[in-house]
Order: C-alpha cells, then structure tokens, then sequence
C-alpha cells in the first residue's frame, strides 16, 4: 500500500525541503531512502522509523545515526502525509520549540485547506 508525501508550504516557501537541502549527502540519502520505502510500501511499513508524539496531532520519522534527523508530519487524508517541520534533534527530549512550529505549521495548513 503506497502513500503520498506532501511539503507543507507556506507564502513561496518550502521549509521542509530546504532542511534536506541543507542536510550532507550521506544524510540526504537516508532520508530519501526512508521516503522511497514510505512511498513504496506505506508509512506503516517502517514501526521503528515513525513515533506519535503524544499530547499532539503530530507523528515524527526518525532517521537514526550519528545525527538524529526528525521530521514532524500529519496525516490529512488516507495514504497521505504531510510534511510540517525538520530538525537534527540534539537531546534525549524533543525541544518543545521544534514541536509549536509543526504545530503552527499543522494550523495554517487546516485554515487553507479543505478537508473532506
């Protein structure tokens, strides 16, 4: 079962996509491989690569390594995800910062949007 990843983009940016650009390539390649297989075979497909943070709306892909690469996503519709906010996490706890802005990110989203 394939699924659809979407940037969020907000006023002709795409920050999700210029936090992978930023990123090295041994750590671009991760994380396009870890989006090859979501898209190939769903998000399901990867238990220890995705987490819900609780008390939140949002999931995270982790990519592990010597760099701790953590992107927040929301599922708006079946079989699709939507990519809010990328970081490199530096400490055992997801700093809160990095959390409202995928929230933020999550409400603009829905007052733009139409859900069906």
């Amino acid at each position: 079962m394939s699924t659809q990843i979407n940037y969020f983009i907000s006023s002709r940016s795409n920050p999700v996509k210029e936090f992978i650009d930023s990123l090295e390539s041994k750590q671009k390649i991760k994380v396009f491989h870890i989006f090859k297989i979501i898209i190939e075979y769903g998000i399901h497909s990867i238990p220890q690569h995705i987490k819900k943070l609780s008390g939140t709306p949002l999931w995270e892909i982790r990519i592990i390594g010597k760099d701790n690469i953590r992107i927040l996503y929301m599922i708006p519709r079946k079989e699709t995800i939507l990519l809010l906010h990328g970081f490199i996490k530096k400490t055992q706890r997801t700093n809160p910062k990095e959390i409202n802005i995928a929230i933020n990110r999550y409400h603009q989203w829905f007052l733009t949007n139409d859900i069906f």
